[in-house]
């Protein structure tokens, strides 16, 4: 960018609204990750996701007006949320401190504050930069790099702030921005995919922790001791009269290797399985997939793959799910496959405890991304597949040697038959998946997978495993293949955007009770979705309320970390308040077929016998729920 493109600052308005410093705090406060995420779209790309993240951070915090008194505002920032002066103000601070860090330095003349690195906050031995988002997200970052400092902020504006473009024009001439309407125009050249602003990909306050460069901060280390230790015994040769060296002892050498560790960089000791060592173990997962695709023998990327693993540099994208360490492996891990996947080399590997991904550009190594995904005791449906790669919103498996058919279900619509998707070495060809879209959900599309032991759907949670889908009673879970258990995924399949990228190893989706409507309109369903994870916590449950012809069930409560509808306590309560045609409202809750009686207090008193309840209520009532079971133990409702 060039230096013409921010404009000195205007001076403040006096007739403008007066922004008191305690104003002006209290909106930095309120809205403190949403002024980040500005300042770290507009930051210049240059300066690496973990610097950009610490300067987004430390312009906001310097945001605040210097003194005691109150502050002019001028009138073209007066129109933050909700027409706070107060925001509008610390806005304008962050966006005009953003633009002034991407100017070039000057020989002459002091640099100004926002071009210096932040002295505060700091974190040393560690590199803080956001979760890694998806393709759509990597391809509107990379957009949005090559536009100027200027375009970007016009870009934030519109999709952060949701300015229309005369309030966009106001905003960056009060930043300092001199042609803003060729900022305008820069930043039309960028599809509005607003949406993808909001993800984690551009959040620098849901940060990810990696180290810095061991080696290289081990050998400064190890440097600057050997230098101090030189001077120290210097020293005391020269104090001493007939002084020398004396014995090691038992310290090992100073350079001593690990051969553990240099036995797992080797890409001659990847472990390779045989193509049929399947067809005679005791059991199918990953540990008996063979090595697959045209690059198992590119000694140089295999190379690269693990030392990344080992040691990621500043530039890749490192992502993982819940639960799962990103360290390198304690040994040489098993080869799955290698090769070309769209416009990226893909490599994935496996040592028993997760699955690791690799992939770089095809014409070189920037942008480099690495992913990593719990998979240890996956058998069967669940090591039936694993992610290649996504790109323009499609997704790509490889599937296990077992499987013998592929194809996509959209779950929305059961009634339609799956389409098949053909396969090449494993390597499925690309289907749309629900991972990565936004938006209104219409559809939701889902691998279903045939192997010896019947047919499984698996679901792309945007993670590396597919999360198994089942249907039934918490522990006689069966799978999602005949009419029946299609129809009963239906209503339910766009709440799996709820546990997008939680670590979800299962989905099991149970209809516990039936309720007959008072209005006399039909039964209703209430079903409760338990997400399992691969780390044991953390599973979520869902209570849902689905009535006669609606498209979706509505969600009526949900909780973590419970074990209410799992194999352990598969009793649910959950309660809703629905609103009959004629426009009388009703409290209604339900249980389990054990549940022997309901009762509510609180914002309504009432009870009744069986595991359905129906009472007249108003609209805003809030109640708590409590249940007997026939065995006399009492539950609670989800909230």
């Amino acid at each position: 960018m060039q230096s013409q493109d921010v404009a000195p600052r205007p001076s403040s308005s006096p007739a403008g609204p007066v922004v008191d410093v305690e104003q002006a705090e209290a909106a930095l406060v309120e809205h403190y990750p949403r002024l980040v995420r500005l300042a770290y779209l507009v930051l210049p790309p240059g300066l690496g996701r973990g610097r950009r993240v610490l300067t987004a951070h430390a312009l906001t915090q310097r945001a605040l007006p210097r003194g005691k008194t109150a502050t002019p505002a001028i009138p073209a920032q007066s129109a933050g949320p909700g027409g706070d002066p107060g925001y509008a103000f610390v806005r304008r601070q962050v966006l005009r401190a953003a633009l002034e860090a991407g100017l070039p330095l000057r020989r002459r003349g002091w640099p100004k504050r926002a071009q210096l690195p932040p002295l505060l906050p700091q974190v040393w031995g560690l590199r803080l930069f956001p979760r890694s988002g998806g393709a759509d997200e990597l391809a509107l970052d990379q957009q949005l790099s090559a536009l100027p400092a200027p375009a970007r902020a016009a870009y934030a504006l519109r999709g952060l702030e949701q300015l229309p473009d005369g309030e966009v024009r106001r905003v960056l001439a009060a930043a300092g921005v001199a042609d803003v309407d060729a900022a305008l125009r820069e930043a039309d050249g960028v599809p509005a995919r607003y949406g993808l602003l909001t993800s984690p990909e551009f959040d620098p306050c849901s940060l990810q922790a990696r180290p810095t460069d061991l080696m290289r901060r081990r050998q400064h280390t190890k440097a600057a001791l050997a230098a101090a230790a030189a001077v120290a015994v210097c020293g005391a040769l020269v104090a001493l009269p007939g002084g020398g060296w004396g014995p090691d002892g038992a310290a090992a050498p100073v350079y001593a290797q690990n051969p553990a560790a240099e036995a797992a960089l080797d890409p001659g000791r990847l472990v390779r399985v045989s193509p049929v060592a399947w067809k005679t173990a005791s059991r199918t997962d990953f540990s008996v997939w063979p090595a697959r695709g045209d690059l198992t023998g590119d000694t140089e990327l295999l190379r690269r793959a693990l030392a990344v693993w080992a040691r990621p540099g500043e530039t890749v994208r490192v992502s993982a799910t819940p639960g799962t360490p990103t360290g390198g492996p304690a040994g040489p891990p098993q080869l799955l496959y290698a090769g070309t996947v769209d416009n990226a080399r893909v490599v994935i590997l496996h040592d028993g405890l997760r699955i690791a991904r690799y992939a770089e550009p095809r014409d070189g190594t920037t942008g480099a991304a690495l992913d990593f995904a719990r998979a240890d005791g996956a058998s069967g449906a669940e090591a039936d597949a694993v992610v290649l790669g996504r790109a323009d919103g499609n997704v790509r498996y490889l599937t296990a040697p077992w499987v013998t058919a592929t194809a996509r279900r959209d779950l929305m619509k059961p009634a339609e038959d799956a389409s098949e998707l053909t396969r090449t070495d494993g390597v499925t060809s690309p289907m749309a998946s629900p991972a990565t879209k936004t938006g209104a959900c219409t559809s939701w599309n889902a691998l279903q997978v045939t192997d010896d032991t019947g047919t499984h759907v698996l679901s792309d949670l945007g993670e590396l495993v597919p999360a198994r889908l089942t249907v039934g009673h918490p522990g006689k879970e069966r799978e999602v293949s005949g009419p029946e258990a299609l129809r009963a995924w239906a209503p339910y399949a766009c709440s799996l955007g709820a546990v997008r990228s939680q670590g979800v190893r299962s989905v099991n989706a149970w209809a516990y009770a039936e309720q007959r409507l008072p209005d006399g309109s039909g039964s209703a369903d209430w079903v409760c979705t338990r997400a399992e994870t691969w780390r044991g916590g953390g599973a979520r449950v869902l209570a849902q309320f689905h009535t006669p012809g609606g498209t979706y069930g509505a969600v009526a409560a949900k909780a973590e970390d419970v074990p209410a509808c799992g194999p352990r306590d598969p009793q649910v309560l959950a309660g809703v308040l629905w609103k009959a045609q004629r426009g009388t409202w009703y409290l209604l809750a339900a249980g389990g077929k054990d549940t022997a009686s309901i009762r509510t207090t609180g914002g309504l008193t009432a009870s009744g016998e069986g595991h359905v309840l129906a009472v007249r209520a108003r609209q805003g009532l809030q109640a708590e729920l409590k249940g007997t079971l026939d065995d006399g133990r009492e539950i609670g409702g989800l909230h």
